[in-house]
C-alpha cells in the first residue's frame, strides 16, 4: 500500500464523511483500529483538522464507493501528486565534459599529493569520477601513469574554487576532530587550496638535497679558509 500523507487528518476525514469501519480506515491510513475509535470518540486527534484524501488525489472516489459498499474491502491508495512534489530532487552525476575527462587523472593527483585527507568519495563526487580510476592512480596501475602530473582541478576546469575550498576545508575539519579524538596534537595547519597549486601543477621536489660545500684549505697550513 502506498504510504499516504497526512494519515491522522486522514483518518480525521474519512471517520466525519464516510460510513466506512474502523478497520477500513486503519488499514488505509496506516493506523492501529483502536485509535481510529478514538478519533471516532474525540480522544484522539481533537485539534487535527479533517483531510480529504480525494481532493488531494491520494484516493479516487470509486474506491471509496466500494470500500463503503463493502466493509471487508480494503482501499488502495493512489500516488499523491503532492507526495511526489515533496519527494526530495536525486542530485544528478557531475558531467564533465569529453574535452576535460581526460584530465581527471591530473586532477586526482592533485588532491593524493596535496590534500590525502580528502576521502575518495569526496574527489569522485567532485570530479565526476570513481574511486576505481583514484585506486588506480593513486597505485599508480592506471593506464597512462607515465604520462599524470599533479594539476589543480580548478585550473583544468573540472571544479570551481568555491567547490575546491568547502570540499578541503570540510576534510580538513574532519580530520581535525578525528585527531583530537584521538588526541593527536596536529602540527602546521592544511594550507587553503588557493595556495597548493591554484596555477597548475605543483613544483617537484628535486630528487637530491643541495649538498654542502666542501670546506677549502690553505695549500701551506693546512688550516682551514
Amino acid at each position: 500500500m502506498t504510504e499516504i500523507l497526512m494519515p491522522k487528518a486522514t483518518a480525521v476525514w474519512l471517520v466525519d464523511n464516510t460510513s466506512l469501519t474502523f478497520d477500513q480506515i486503519a488499514d488505509f491510513c496506516g493506523l492501529h483500529p483502536l485509535e481510529v475509535k478514538g478519533i471516532a470518540d474525540g480522544e484522539v486527534a481533537r485539534d487535527i483538522r479533517g483531510a480529504d484524501p480525494i481532493a488531494n488525489g491520494q484516493l479516487s472516489r470509486e474506491e471509496l464507493d466500494k470500500a463503503q459498499a463493502n466493509d471487508k474491502y480494503r482501499m488502495k491508495a493512489q500516488k499523491s501528486r503532492h507526495a511526489e512534489l515533496l519527494k526530495p530532487v536525486k542530485k544528478a552525476p557531475r558531467y564533465t565534459p569529453v574535452s576535460r575527462r581526460q584530465d581527471r587523472p591530473d586532477a586526482i593527483a592533485w588532491f593524493i599529493r596535496n590534500h590525502p585527507e580528502v576521502a575518495d568519495s569526496q574527489i569522485a563526487r567532485l570530479l565526476g569520477t570513481t574511486k576505481a580510476t583514484i585506486d588506480q592512480v593513486r597505485n599508480r596501475s592506471h593506464w597512462n601513469s607515465a604520462n599524470i602530473k599533479p594539476v589543480d582541478p580548478v585550473t583544468l576546469g573540472l571544479a570551481t574554487q568555491m567547490e575546491l575550498d568547502a570540499v578541503v576545508r570540510k576534510a580538513a575539519d574532519k580530520k581535525a576532530k578525528d585527531d583530537a579524538r584521538r588526541g593527536i596534537v596536529d602540527g602546521p595547519t592544511l594550507e587553503p587550496a588557493s595556495e597548493t597549486g591554484a596555477f597548475g601543477g605543483v613544483a617537484e621536489p628535486d630528487d637530491q638535497p643541495y649538498a654542502a660545500e666542501p670546506p677549502h684549505f690553505d695549500d701551506e697550513d693546512g688550516e682551514e679558509d
